[in-house]
């Protein structure tokens, strides 16, 4: 956590929601990345208004998930919406079904998508959503049911103009696909935009399973070159996690001739000495998309060492110039972040939402040689796809792949333009992040008469 000295006006705030840490981490770390404005001579006291005002969601909804299993035993898990800003546009933001999920994960989830959305300079406000049901270990037909069951309760909440869920862990194509047609049936209502990462047959957009983990990509792209004056290729870069992000993550970075000496799952690293491989790559690919199996079953498939219980972010051995962090929240500690120091790396960039902690992020501030840019600009490529999916949708057309390609390249162009205009001379890619999307929201409430 930062000082609480200096933001004695989120002491209400801290009281209010102390079992949800996570979500206080989120707005601290906010609010000290920001700070600058809160003294400003002119505007301070609208901008620490402004920022409590969004610190609350506007909208919370709860719900319970009855579904079947294959053995005929009826199972509830829990649901929730968190639709936290209007302000640009129609909330909007992923679903995530693990069974760490409760309303605290998602708050900070849904706070962070704020100023993430706000960022792709699309008309989008910040959601999001999700259950604590597990898909580990579940057959189609039990994932099946869970998810009617689950759009059975949320179809009430959602429209193209109101709300718009997308994916996020747990939920891919196949769980898009089963919502989504439970929607279809039960509001008879057919080419919406009511969810975004739909199947290209039924007006979903090219390289939405792609988005994210090539924005990720391309980001670090214009920074290396702006700051390091250097390029990827040749460049070792260590990648966490092995679903969607990490994924094509570690495929862009190979196409623009990175060497990928990792990737992860809950259960331990898979390292390759000599670079991933295409290969590599595609058994990856058919272990988390279709086996659904843990890496750890890959065993002589593939060139890497597979080492149990451990990440890249805590083997001592592995050497690396550059992070991409695309597994879940808190994975990098003060000992992780120390330990990038120690190896000499040049620059992180997160892949998944807040996946360094604070501890780690001051580590990493502290070393103002190296490149760090939060998930809220180096992600924001999936949830700008998103928008570009609503928007192909509202035009009842299919765009074709190299357009969307290119409109996402633009996009992350635009949000690293937004990063370093907004730092200024003296100021961090990671504050100047923060302040940009921070300013788009705090003026639209003030043009709205919402906060004044």
């Amino acid at each position: 956590m930062c000082d609480s000295a200096k933001f004695d006006f989120l002491d209400d705030l801290r009281a209010k929601y102390s079992h949800q840490p996570i979500f206080l981490q989120a707005v601290e770390e906010m609010a000290l990345a920001i700070e600058p404005l809160f003294h400003d001579s002119v505007n301070g006291e609208f901008y620490k208004r402004a920022f409590l005002y969004m610190t609350e969601p506007e909208r919370m909804i709860s719900f319970h998930v009855p579904w079947m299993d294959d053995a005929g035993n009826l199972q509830v898990n829990r649901g929730w919406r968190v639709e936290f800003s209007s302000a640009l546009g129609p909330y909007k933001g992923g679903l995530r079904f693990h069974p760490t999920v409760d309303d605290g994960i998602l708050k900070f989830l849904g706070f962070e998508q704020v100023f993430k959305n706000a960022l792709t300079g699309l008309p989008l406000g910040g959601g999001k959503g999700g259950s604590d049901f597990d898909p580990k270990g579940k057959s189609d037909a039990e994932i099946r049911r869970f998810c009617e069951s689950f759009m059975t309760q949320l179809c009430r909440y959602i429209d193209a103009s109101t709300d718009v869920p997308a994916g996020d862990i747990g939920v891919g194509g196949r769980e898009i696909g089963f919502m989504y047609g439970q929607y279809k049936r039960l509001a008879n209502k057919h080419g919406k935009g009511v969810l975004t990462g739909k199947s290209l047959l039924f007006g979903g957009i090219h390289l939405r399973p792609e988005a994210t983990g090539y924005g990720t990509v391309y980001m670090a792209q214009h920074a290396i070159e702006d700051k390091l004056k250097e390029s990827l290729e040749g460049k070792l870069c260590a990648v966490s996690g092995s679903g969607n992000v990490a994924q094509y993550a570690s495929q862009m970075l190979m196409k623009l001739g990175a060497k990928v000496v990792s990737v992860s799952d809950s259960d331990g690293v898979l390292v390759f000495e000599n670079g991933m491989s295409l290969d590599d790559w595609n058994a990856v690919i058919d272990a988390k998309q279709v086996k659904r199996v843990r890496l750890s079953s890959l065993g002589s498939n593939i060139s890497g060492k597979y080492i149990p219980g451990e990440s890249p972010w805590t083997l001592t051995d592995l050497e690396f110039e550059f992070a991409f962090p695309c597994a879940t929240q808190n994975e990098i500690d003060k000992d992780g972040a120390s330990l990038l120091m120690k190896k000499g790396v040049m620059g992180v960039f997160e892949g998944a939402n807040l996946p360094t902690t604070a501890e780690g992020q001051q580590i990493l501030r502290s070393n103002r040689r190296v490149i760090y840019i939060p998930g809220k600009a180096a992600n924001a490529g999936g949830v700008g796809t998103s928008g570009l999916e609503m928007s192909q949708n509202a035009s009842r057309t299919q765009w074709k792949k190299e357009k969307v390609d290119a409109m996402l390249k633009e996009m992350m162009a635009d949000i690293y333009k937004q990063m370093v205009d907004a730092a200024g001379q003296d100021g961090t890619l990671e504050e100047g992040c923060n302040r940009a999307g921070f300013l788009k929201v705090a003026h639209a409430l003030k043009e709205l008469g919402w906060v004044y």
